[in-house]
């Protein structure tokens, strides 16, 4: 009887101070992840033996990986929208500059045509940063979290005919005539038509801003590619045509402010839609493929 007795004690023993040894290390663990310098690279370990704890600690040490990763990709975000925000000041100090040294120089002018060509290019400034700010206001819908989509059958040759017809002024004074060639006239996708317009306008002015020929349009199924010669291709990085305020030329001596194609791969996405850009040689090739179920299409 002594024995088991003696047997029950030390089993009591030992449980007591194995609880008393988790409780401790994992007051130890609780400690560590309280007044770790967050900056730090501290990982977590274990002094208890067996695998559970080495598996928590792993775990733990994922998670405070991960979420060091998220706060410099982050920092790193915010840094790179510093920078953008700082070029996007630029690009429209300048032409409001401009424009006031234009209006200045027509002040000092008697009525006549000396004074007429600055006011006119004054306004031809103004008119610049005009577009810029309609782009950053497009770009700031396009990424609005509330804005909602109306998706619905749309039959794509209607919008892009309209947005070429828009443009005709600009393709008649380089001499261009946009070849068009659609497998299937009444092809439709699921788009909210609006967007649908502002994408393809976005993608046709980016081809008159930046190409030296004509666009080629190619619709198949529910893709339609844009392709144009461009004339600086070293110059392009196709991986990031569609980030915020990517300008190939690095001088920015062109208008515009980056945000064309980055409306439109926002705009894509919220429609389930997907934008690719590919070059080969000196043809730049914008591809967009939406949903598409043939039974949609008309006849």
């Amino acid at each position: 009887m002594m024995g088991w007795l003696l047997l029950l004690g030390l089993l009591v023993l030992v449980v007591s101070l194995t609880a008393w040894a988790y409780r401790r290390e994992l007051g130890r663990m609780a400690a560590f992840l309280r007044t770790r310098d967050r900056a730090s690279n501290g990982r977590l370990t274990t002094q208890m033996p067996g695998p559970g704890f080495a598996d928590l600690a792993r775990a733990i040490n994922g998670e405070l990986d991960a979420a060091s990763a998220e706060k410099r990709q982050a920092a790193q975000a915010q840094r790179a929208f510093q920078q953008d925000l700082a070029s996007l000041s630029h690009d429209i100090r300048t032409p409001l500059a401009g424009a006031k040294g234009y209006i200045q120089l027509a002040l000092g002018e008697p009525e006549g045509p000396g004074r007429d060509r600055y006011l006119a290019s004054a306004v031809e400034r103004l008119d610049a940063m005009e577009v810029l700010l309609g782009s950053l206001f497009a770009y700031s819908q396009a990424r609005d979290p509330e804005a909602t989509l109306d998706l619905e059958p749309v039959t794509m040759l209607p919008v892009l005919a309209e947005v070429l017809a828009g443009h005709c002024p600009e393709f008649e004074e380089r001499g261009w005539e946009p070849a068009v060639a659609f497998e299937d006239e009444g092809a439709c996708v699921q788009a909210d038509r609006a967007a649908l317009a502002r994408i393809f306008e976005n993608v046709v002015a980016n081809a008159l801003r930046h190409g030296v020929s004509a666009p080629a349009i190619r619709q198949c199924g529910g893709a339609i590619a844009f392709e144009n010669a461009v004339a600086d291709p070293a110059a392009l990085d196709v991986d990031r045509l569609f980030e915020r305020f990517y300008r190939a030329d690095a001088a920015r001596s062109r208008p515009g402010a980056g945000l064309g194609l980055a409306v439109v791969a926002e705009l894509c996405a919220a429609m389930g839609a997907q934008a690719d850009a590919t070059l080969e040689g000196d043809r730049l090739s914008i591809v967009l493929t939406f949903r598409h179920d043939p039974i949609m299409d008309l006849s």
